[in-house]
């Protein structure tokens, strides 16, 4: 396999804001892109927007991009339970076809993306600056833990007395998650730590 090409959700359903996601995570996976470079394996990352785009373009890549080792990466949306994230996301989404794929395609943000960004609070505070309110980012060694209910909540009780005003999605998200501290985020958030691993094993195998 000569090439990476990873299918994610998120960048909702605008140009510009796909543009915009897909340079943050580009920016947060640098790491594994440069690697992959290095090696001249073709690096590709899709910003698919809603979650059943992404499922229906990587499907659409497994049958089209024969020689590429393509990804789903999506968020959780709820605790992970099973071993398996192809069970987990065929008992959520009723996504039959995912049992076809390897474990290893599969990957996700537990239990979404913004888990990755609590992960990492001091880039947090320095991004919305004054009167960011640290207390309300849950002090939870595996962020993964924590609901994302609770994230919600803990994001915008942190950020709306700041200059920037409460945390949004499409305006701030791509923008942390390329500023974040990816060894941070990889210690505390292991699905995370296992996208990275498997895409260094992939790279380190081809």
């Amino acid at each position: 396999m000569s090439e990476i090409r990873i299918y994610v959700e998120g960048g909702g359903d605008g140009r510009e804001s796909k543009a915009a996601f897909r340079r943050g995570m580009s920016d947060f996976l640098s790491e594994i892109k440069e690697l992959a470079c290095s090696r001249k394996i073709g690096w590709n990352l899709v910003a698919c927007g809603s979650r059943n785009n992404a499922f229906r373009d990587f499907q659409t890549a497994v049958k089209t991009h024969r020689d590429a080792f393509n990804v789903l990466l999506v968020d959780a949306e709820d605790s992970v339970t099973s071993s398996s994230i192809r069970q987990h996301l065929r008992t959520r989404d009723s996504w039959e076809n995912i049992v076809n794929m390897q474990e290893t395609q599969c990957q996700l943000m537990v239990e979404v993306m913004e888990n990755w960004l609590l992960a990492d609070t001091e880039t947090l505070a320095e991004f919305y600056g004054q009167n960011f309110n640290r207390n309300a980012i849950p002090n939870t060694q595996n962020v993964e833990c924590i609901s994302k209910s609770t994230v919600e909540t803990a994001l915008i009780n942190a950020t709306r007395r700041t200059q920037k005003g409460e945390y949004h999605k499409i305006r701030h998200g791509p923008e942390l998650l390329g500023l974040v501290n990816v060894a941070t985020v990889r210690n505390r958030a292991p699905y995370c730590d296992r996208l990275f691993v498997t895409l260094t094993d992939f790279i380190a195998e081809a």
